[in-house]
């Protein structure tokens, strides 16, 4: 609350006293540092060399040196969980954040919609008279509300942050990214083919920001959330970094876990006796659930004596890729440590640095030249990946490494992102560091702690007490608890306690024991009754090498009765295990009306996929009505995704063409057999489903796609539709462009539409025929 007017008033101005205090915006306190927290994303626990790992990161390093490094530092296997923590000082599930933003279901712990009475830290910070920055993935925004005419209240403007630049959804191409500047779409400043990538963009964005400020206030702190692309995939980068590790994976997955654990123990980040946990450490993919069920092939690993030369030559290649990128970005990440250095400000920074989960497993056994194929319920053989074997981190690429190097990217540990029962999913990486106010240079602490803990301790560096309301919302408890102590006493206590639900996985931990259900994520298993429990002594069995359950029942059922009891506090109920497919096709709020007519108009922001027309699995008419003033008219009318998979009506050497981009492995073009001539026309295409694909390799609604210009067909062609989303997280609906990355690879002419001019293109779902309601179809636009 405003401190009330002290001043003077009387009749005349000139007799009266003022008072600016009461109407002045809030003042940081005299020396406030700034604060910069830096989230990573699917970076595993060894994968970077200052955590043992072959990946060098001389940026995260140097903050490694400046502070201190947890070793025992915890997420919630998953991004938008952990980073809903990491803002709100408040548990995941509390958070109703409990699966990622698109994963939305109706109930209290994964609505993905988070509380307002779990202030964010901006907001907070914002009142204490910071400035409140964004920059990068921001994933806390579900996706119905991801669209220009959704409620803006949840984007990061609407949490508190001053300015952002990034993206909304989960993830984004590096070369083709879905920007966001503040609270409205933006084209990327540049091509590939003229150097962009956005690592780079974001560190020019976040100097930006900072440089602004200092033009107008100099002393005035800022808190920054640098939410780094990396390494999710897709993982792009330029050859040249990828080839910089040539060699370095060449023997193997398995062969560099021993190296690694190694210099984890010299580090000091593990004690002499941790083990590394075995491939398959529940006997996959043999192993079945407790009622029969087969264990879910992509999450299992391949053992490497067992691949062929080609496959060997293509999983070493994506290691390399990958590696390529986490240095990259970690190389642009050092631009701002340069920048903060170069203005004096370094020192006086506190940074916070973390990945929100462990390695992903979401590129299966195989790995894929896609990784869309998973969100579709498709596994990704060898033979698929292999002919782009040079494309791969390019701009033609969606790519995600196997799961044999995310099992290595988390050595120690057993299993990777998305499990939130072991080690390789919520163990990670953390460093802190502030130079002119903690002593601490190059040490390791190994107090157990977790994402939930890092806004009380900045609030606690800071003297800030967490405000009891908010924005007039009265604020919930802080579940996370202050680990400042530790930074200066080795020995001081870490957190007792943490719950953990997600994707169908239970787990505990309790004063150094971790209680966990064998409950694959996202298996469809359901029965959860049936679960079987497993126990570990964390302290010291860091790797879940030793399952005790038999040996301590006891203390089993009392970590297991402690879950339930959690359960309540924190909505930790219901538990979903539904497949990715399920999840990604599940009904939920699109942020748009339901309806059989869908009307896009060209010059307009992109509609993202969640609020957009559905059109997998149904018949459904494109419809486009255009006046061709040129002979050479040209471009794209409709395109609906990228090259992850898509769809897109365009006009090319004067015909229609019709391409369907099925998940990135099959494009399916339908040709027009004759010119379309000047003037005012309407251009359609017509899918007709008749039925499922019988190609198990190949599943989708089967039917025939026809072109029509005006009420002739011109064209005709049987196709096979995708079994789920083109890709929901970017690569919106556009009308006249295609915003994306290239939905027809063959298409050669300029994107934008040329030489005519669009009216708008209408989507129809209702199932009518175009023959039959081609003159109500007609009605729909300003034709002749």
């Amino acid at each position: 609350m405003a401190r009330p007017f002290k001043g003077k008033i009387a009749l005349d101005i000139r007799d009266s006293q003022p008072d600016w205090e009461p109407y002045l915006a809030p003042r940081a306190s005299e020396n406030a540092p700034n604060v910069l927290v830096i989230a990573w994303d699917d970076v595993g626990y060894g994968t970077m060399d200052c955590f043992g790992g072959p990946v060098r990161t001389r940026a995260m390093s140097r903050i490694a040196d400046m502070g201190v490094r947890y070793s025992n530092f915890h997420t919630t296997a998953l991004c938008s969980p952990t980073r809903a923590s990491l803002m709100t000082g408040r548990n995941a599930t509390s958070n109703g954040m409990a699966t990622v933003a698109e994963f939305s279901a109706g109930f209290p712990g994964i609505s993905t919609r988070i509380p307002f009475e779990n202030g964010f830290v901006s907001e907070v910070l914002a009142e204490h008279g910071y400035n409140t920055y964004c920059v990068g993935k921001w994933h806390l925004t579900p996706g119905a509300e991801t669209n220009m005419a959704a409620y803006k209240g949840r984007w990061p403007l609407g949490r508190g942050f001053e300015r952002f630049y990034g993206f909304l959804g989960g993830e984004s191409s590096c070369w083709y990214p879905d920007l966001i500047h503040d609270n409205h779409p933006v084209a990327p400043p540049a091509t590939p083919e003229q150097g962009y990538h956005i690592a780079k963009d974001f560190s020019d964005k976040a100097i930006q920001f900072i440089r602004d400020a200092r033009s107008v206030d100099p002393d005035k702190p800022f808190f920054m959330y640098l939410s780094l692309d990396a390494a999710h995939a897709p993982h792009h980068v330029f050859k040249e970094w990828a080839d910089r590790y040539k060699g370095v994976f060449d023997e193997g997955y398995e062969a560099i876990r021993p190296g690694i654990l190694r210099r984890q123990k010299e580090l000091g980040l593990l004690p002499e006796n941790t083990e590394l946990s075995p491939i398959n450490p529940h006997g996959e993919p043999a192993v079945t659930g407790p009622d029969g069920q087969p264990w879910p092939l992509i999450d299992t690993v391949r053992p490497w004596n067992e691949l062929s030369a080609d496959e060997r030559r293509l999983f070493i290649r994506m290691a390399e890729v990958f590696a390529g990128y986490v240095s990259y970005s970690d190389d642009q990440l050092g631009r701002v440590l340069d920048f903060l250095e170069a203005t004096g400000e370094l020192d006086d920074t506190i940074i916070v640095a973390v990945s929100d989960n462990g390695a992903s497993g979401e590129g299966g056994p195989d790995g894929t030249f896609n990784e869309w194929r998973f969100f579709n319920g498709l596994n990704t053989p060898t033979e698929l990946s292999l002919p782009h074997l040079d494309e791969l981190g390019g701009p033609s690429s969606y790519n995600h490494y196997n799961t044999g190097w995310a099992w290595a990217f988390d050595t120690p540990f057993p299993y990777w992102k998305r499990w939130a029962g072991y080690e390789g999913g919520v163990a990670d990486m953390c460093l802190v560091a502030w130079p002119a106010g903690i002593a601490a240079r190059g040490e390791v602490r190994q107090q157990y702690i977790h994402a939930v803990d890092v806004v009380p301790t900045l609030y606690d560096l800071l003297g800030i007490e967490p405000p009891e309301t908010l924005k007039g919302y009265p604020q919930s408890p802080m579940e996370g608890e202050s680990f400042r102590a530790s930074l200066t006493d080795p020995e001081a206590p870490g957190r007792q306690t943490q719950f953990y639900a997600m994707l169908g996985q239970r787990s505990l931990y309790h004063e150094g024991w971790l209680a966990c259900t064998v409950h694959p994520p996202l298996s469809g298993w359901g029965d959860f009754t049936h679960d079987v429990w497993e126990l570990y002594d964390l302290s010291t069995d860091r790797a879940q090498s030793h399952d005790l359950a038999a040996r301590e029942p006891a203390r089993l059922e009392t970590l297991k009765s402690l879950w339930y009891y959690y359960a309540g506090v924190h909505n930790g109920l219901p538990l979903d295990d539904r497949t990715a497919l399920e999840q990604v096709t599940a009904d939920r709020p699109s942020g748009a009306p339901e309806r059989d007519r869908y009307v896009y108009y060209p010059d307009s922001a992109a509609v993202p996929e969640q609020s957009g027309v559905v059109t997998s699995g149904r018949s459904y008419t494109i419809a486009a009505g255009v006046d061709v003033d040129s002979a050479d008219a040209e471009g794209v009318l409709y395109a609906h995704g990228g090259v992850a998979g898509g769809h897109s009506l365009y006009v090319k050497d004067h015909r229609l063409h019709y391409a369907y981009n099925w998940v990135g492995t099959d494009l399916q073009v339908v040709d027009g057999d004759r010119e379309i001539p000047p003037g005012k026309h309407l251009l359609a295409a017509e899918f007709e489903a008749s039925g499922r694909s019988s190609d198990p390799a190949m599943p989708g609604a089967t039917g025939t796609l026809t072109l029509f210009v005006d009420d002739q067909e011109v064209g005709s062609h049987d196709i096979v539709t995708q079994p789920g989303s083109f890709c929901v997280v970017g690569d919106g609906i556009c009308v006249g462009r295609d915003d994306s990355s290239p939905v027809t690879p063959d298409y050669e002419g300029s994107f934008p539409f040329t030489g005519g001019t669009i009216d708008k293109v209408v989507v129809d779902v209702s199932g009518e025929r175009y023959v039959d309601h081609e003159a109500q179809v007609r009605g729909w636009f300003m034709i002749d």
